[in-house]
């Protein structure tokens, strides 16, 4: 009995397996006017075979001959010979055009050249595909009053997907890293090549005490004040002047050396907090950390050189910041989550 139900086990795999197989095979392609090698008539996925036109035909790619490659089930790319005073797609940098459906032009055929944002066109518009190229094509050139790459901040990414120009007017956004917090303009603007200034991203007041503004500042003999305390001076050594003292760093002793001894040891910690914050790993290139963090039920929609861009699956909710960082020591900022989404049936 066991033997015959794991027969019927390994059945059901071997068919899986192989149709699973048969699904990333290719047929052999249907190539008029032209030739390949190897000729088999089925193909397994990753197999790779080179072609060949007759006379007065030639490859859709640029060359006499070309290599296809089977990848899942389909030729990447397709083996075909066009006529040999077709022309192949130009290569003209930041422009855009009508793409030909074939992925080829027919001689006599004119394109309409427009060049991306922040670029102007310089020489002819409208060139025409003749005994298998182009006339002379135009150029794209960058306007003057175009911007380079936001600049870099500290603790921040920028969420917009990365772009080497920038047009005059293009706004983008800083966000800051958990656990910091923005001071300054979040949003920058490229107004005559320049970008206009954006923001800082410092550690959240929870995590580094009170702003320098309102910092505790230790007089001489160790008592502390308010900086907002009675026009910033002084109250006298043991009273309780605006500027009230704590309790905890006098420790109820008199005036005199008590409380200086406490307010110093007070201040080398702060010290010692500072040290520690700037030796924190700074943000760097997301390529520093290798592979992609994998978030269940989660795909990157967006990607920029210092940040990825998470969104859950269909039914899921983010959980947490949906843009992960890379920091200096190899290490991914905090990852979010994907939670289900609860739906209540009535």
């Amino acid at each position: 009995m066991c033997a015959r139900y794991l027969g019927f086990v390994l059945l059901i795999w071997f068919a899986g397996v192989w149709h699973a197989q048969n699904e990333n095979v290719c047929r052999a392609p249907v190539l008029n006017e032209g030739y390949y090698v190897p000729d088999e008539e089925t193909y397994f996925n990753k197999a790779e075979l080179t072609y060949a036109c007759d006379s007065g035909r030639k490859p859709v790619v640029e060359g006499w001959w070309a290599t296809s490659r089977c990848e899942n089930g389909n030729w990447v790319h397709k083996p075909q010979c066009i006529d040999e005073n077709a022309c192949l797609p130009p290569t003209i940098p930041h422009r855009k055009y009508d793409k030909a459906e074939e992925g080829w032009y027919k001689e006599q055929e004119i394109i309409l050249v427009q060049c991306d944002d922040a670029y102007v066109l310089k020489g002819n518009r409208s060139p025409t595909c003749r005994n298998g190229t182009w006339s002379p094509l135009p150029v794209c050139e960058r306007r003057r009053d175009s911007c380079s790459e936001p600049p870099q901040i500290s603790h921040a990414v920028i969420i917009h997907q990365y772009q080497e120009v920038f047009s005059a007017g293009s706004e983008v956004e800083y966000e800051c890293e958990e656990g910091y917090t923005r001071k300054g303009n979040e949003i920058i603007v490229c107004e005559r090549g320049q970008w206009t200034a954006g923001p800082t991203c410092s550690e959240s007041s929870a995590d580094q005490g009170p702003p320098a503004s309102d910092a505790n500042v230790q007089p001489e003999g160790g008592d502390r004040r308010e900086s907002g305390a009675g026009s910033g001076k002084q109250p006298e050594v043991g009273g309780m002047g605006r500027g009230q003292h704590d309790p905890a760093v006098s420790g109820g002793q008199p005036s005199g050396g008590g409380r200086g001894t406490t307010g110093h040891q007070r201040g080398s910690s702060s010290t010692s907090d500072s040290n520690n914050r700037d030796s924190r790993p700074m943000l760097v290139n997301i390529q520093s950390c290798g592979a992609r963090p994998y978030i269940e039920n989660a795909a990157v929609v967006a990607e920029g050189p210092m940040y990825l861009k998470y969104q859950c699956n269909g039914f899921y909710k983010l959980a947490g910041q949906d843009t992960v960082s890379c920091y200096s020591d190899g290490s991914w900022s905090k990852l979010p989550t994907c939670e289900v989404i609860q739906v209540i049936v009535v």
